[in-house]
């Protein structure tokens, strides 16, 4: 089966070269990134899961969402 990097949920560097490659310089607008950007993900927890949270972070003195951070940090940590 042929891989259409268009559908792929994984495409590679390379795959859209030559679309790139045909495309006319004057339709083509570049725009430089913003280093201070920064990305926001909502995450909606509900129910039993936000009592919790609240009540974990509380105990902590911490927000909610200084929780799930630090939570996240420490899944991406290597086990020992």
């Amino acid at each position: 089966m042929a891989k259409d990097p268009w559908t792929d949920p994984d495409p590679q560097p390379g795959d859209f070269d030559d679309f790139l490659g045909s495309l006319n310089p004057a339709d083509v607008d570049v725009i430089r990134g913003n280093p201070d950007a920064k990305l926001r993900i909502l995450i909606s927890v509900e129910g039993e899961d936000a009592e919790r949270l609240s009540r974990i972070s509380a105990a902590r003195g911490e927000k909610p969402s200084e929780l799930v951070a630090e939570l996240l940090r420490d899944a991406d940590r290597p086990a020992a």
